[in-house]
């Protein structure tokens, strides 16, 4: 008779590894590991691989603070950070609700915005399948932005990891406030970014010298990827007089596709 004890092993819980990687974060904090250790914290609910982290305020273009974009996409990412993320569906809701938040892209973006020149240049060349954006107020009027990113075969985001993530943002908000506070601010010069009068902001200035105010909100709404119908209930206009402004924004700007008005948005960029 073998007296090999037949007692299964044990195996630690999902509450147990998010105990353990809480505590590795929170052990981390203002060390070089609090970040590596952060991430590992959100996977144990929502696994991923792909991230992007920027610091936001509303005076200055979003700071770089880590990614883990291959080198070949990195021209996309330059491409982003020069101006583009004025597009972004999750920046154009942070322009407009700032707030400790998670949310996927499906759930933020306009109705056409798998059409637009920005998606085909931005998430089809980095082969992004989909997304998920956390939010945490530091309470100074800035903002960490995490962008989370499947790609490739990976599956798309449930439901259920957004809720998951959504019942952590009180201790994401709390571990990003302890460690990305002014001394991190002040260790890595983030009191304001050169050349940010040329971007105050190119949405803003874009088509000034030939639209009309009413014809640049249009044109600004087609570039995010409204369609006649979204744009009409975004600004309230009727459909019909959304097609007149945008027969009038290609006449006098001399383009005739949208790929040419985003290429005009390129250059207000310069």
């Amino acid at each position: 008779m073998s007296n090999k004890s037949t007692t299964p092993p044990i195996t630690k819980s999902r509450e147990d590894l998010r105990a353990a990687s809480l505590s590795k974060a929170i052990d981390a904090i203002g060390q070089a590991s609090f970040l590596p250790n952060l991430l590992d914290y959100l996977r144990v609910d929502v696994p991923f691989v792909g991230i992007l982290l920027l610091l936001l305020d509303e005076k200055n273009r979003p700071h770089h603070i880590y990614d883990t974009i291959q080198t070949s996409f990195r021209i996309n990412l330059d491409m982003y950070l020069d101006g583009v993320y004025q597009l972004d569906p999750f920046y154009t809701r942070f322009c407009t609700q700032k707030s400790t938040s998670a949310m996927l892209i499906r759930d933020v973006a306009p109705d056409r915005f798998q059409l637009t020149e920005y998606y085909r240049r931005y998430y089809k060349n980095i082969e992004l399948r989909d997304e998920l954006a956390i939010f945490t107020d530091l309470r100074d009027g800035r903002y960490m932005f995490f962008s989370i990113g499947r790609r490739g075969a990976e599956p798309r985001f449930k439901r259920k990891e957004l809720n998951a993530i959504k019942r952590d943002l009180p201790v994401m908000a709390s571990l990003c406030r302890q460690h990305f506070g002014e001394s991190f601010y002040n260790q890595e010069s983030l009191s304001g970014n050169v050349g940010d009068e040329r971007l105050q902001f190119a949405l803003e200035r874009f088509g000034e010298d030939a639209l009309t105010p009413r014809e640049h909100e249009v044109a600004v709404c087609i570039l995010k990827g409204h369609s006649s119908k979204s744009l009409a209930r975004e600004i309230d206009i009727s459909p019909e007089t959304v097609k007149i402004h945008r027969r009038n924004i290609y006449r006098k700007l001399a383009i005739s596709s949208q790929s040419e008005l985003f290429l005009r948005f390129l250059n207000t960029l310069g």
